[in-house]
């Protein structure tokens, strides 16, 4: 497919009606359809004023979408702030639905529990499917504990590492638009790249999608560093690449400050997580002596070993560790100084949750109905808002368009 027969679809225009409202014959836009001859850029400059003219003249554009392995909805979120609408939810965690219903009361579905139990028929048709698989198969951390502990990793994991095939499954019967799939960065390199393999094989040759993938660090929009792999697919080669996104510079991304407590009156207190009139973080996430003092000598030990392993103390002006599912346990990946020979302290909650850019800074919109425990698993495991955000703004127009084009098709037909 040539890049001016892409364009063309973009706009929604047949090759006879691309050749009347260029002006030119069709003999001449058909050798620029097949890549014959290349149009001069006013030519393709003419076409994509013509695309951008239809999307303006239909505003309320909309698409569905449907969100499994959903977790508490953070690539849901992207895609509601482009005029999605989410027809269909699959999550099996029972803490990490009561969080999702209380973000998204207005849903008209059922969150279904088990994608093993789900047939492919019953998902309701839509546009674009969205699904985090789990990630724990294929992260270093997973690996090294599931080789530690003498178990299955990776897609000979049976409670995790085949869920990818039951996406295979729905997409094959439900064929839909586009897709978005998120993992973490070493689903790239797990199995010494087997394992990427056989997925890139199902999705591009038995499925017949075309992907592009993109591994994104957080930290280019949060103070976090998070790398993550995403990978698009249309049904449709329409031209999509990772090489048109923008990403902010990580250098001059946001720091610590920004998602923290001020703890100084300017942001109103929020029960459990603050105390008092001007919003002091509680106690409770405060470490006690006997743990501050057990992690300093873990952390002591390893580095005489010559290992890595150890906390991670940060100040208002660092750059976070990334944020995982264990950080209910002790909080040592992401600790903050408190200066003064004072204990460090964990991140509350609410910090999580704009850490990983479900609120803005000192914004506390994100409802989190569960225990501290279970919205720290569910932070560790979520993805990075923002990140997911820019690349449905990215996606936006070649999902839309390509409704609109088939919308054309169907009324020649």
């Amino acid at each position: 497919m040539s890049d001016f027969s892409v364009l063309r679809q973009k706009a929604g225009l047949s090759v006879p009606e691309a050749a009347k409202l260029l002006g030119y014959n069709e003999r001449q836009v058909y050798r620029w359809e097949s890549g014959e001859n290349v149009p001069r850029k006013i030519v393709t400059d003419k076409l994509e004023a013509m695309r951008q003219e239809r999307c303006a003249a239909s505003p309320e554009h909309s698409f569905t979408f449907i969100d499994l392995f959903a977790g508490i909805g953070g690539l849901r979120r992207g895609f509601d702030a482009i005029g999605g609408k989410c027809i269909f939810t699959c999550e099996w965690d029972k803490h990490s639905k009561e969080t999702y219903r209380a973000n998204y009361p207005d849903d008209e579905h059922e969150i279904w529990n088990d994608i093993r139990d789900l047939k492919a028929e019953d998902v309701p048709d839509h546009d674009v499917l969205l699904a985090g698989f789990p990630c724990q198969p294929f992260s270093l951390a997973g690996v090294s504990k599931k080789n530690a502990l003498g178990r299955a990793h990776g897609f000979a994991c049976e409670t995790q590492g085949t869920l990818f095939f039951d996406i295979q499954r729905i997409i094959e019967v439900k064929r839909p638009k586009a897709f978005l799939l998120e993992n973490v960065k070493n689903l790239v390199n797990h199995d010494k790249g087997r394992t990427f393999a056989i997925i890139k094989d199902v999705l591009e040759n038995q499925l017949g999608y075309t992907i592009e993938c993109k591994i994104l660090d957080a930290k280019s929009w949060l103070p976090q560093h998070r790398e993550r792999i995403f990978i698009v697919g249309f049904r449709e080669n329409q031209g999509f690449s990772f090489e048109d996104l923008q990403i902010p510079d990580v250098l001059k991304g946001p720091k610590l400050k920004t998602i923290l407590h001020p703890e100084n009156g300017e942001e109103a207190p929020e029960k459990p997580f603050t105390d008092g009139n001007i919003g002091r973080v509680s106690d409770k996430y405060t470490l006690t002596d006997k743990l501050w003092a057990y992690l300093q000598a873990y952390a002591d030990k390893h580095r005489a070993a010559g290992n890595g392993f150890g906390f991670g103390l940060f100040t208002p002006e660092g750059i976070a560790r990334t944020l995982s599912a264990r950080y209910h346990k002790d909080g040592s990946e992401i600790l903050i100084s408190r200066g003064d020979g004072r204990n460090p302290r964990r991140l509350t909650p609410r910090e999580c949750a704009r850490l990983m850019g479900f609120d803005g800074p000192g914004e506390s919109n994100f409802r989190i109905p569960v225990s501290d425990t279970q919205a720290y698993r569910q932070f560790g495991n979520s993805v990075a808002v923002p990140a997911v955000k820019a690349v449905a703004e990215l996606m936006k127009p070649y999902i839309l368009d390509y409704q609109e084009f088939e919308e054309v098709v169907r009324k020649r037909a």
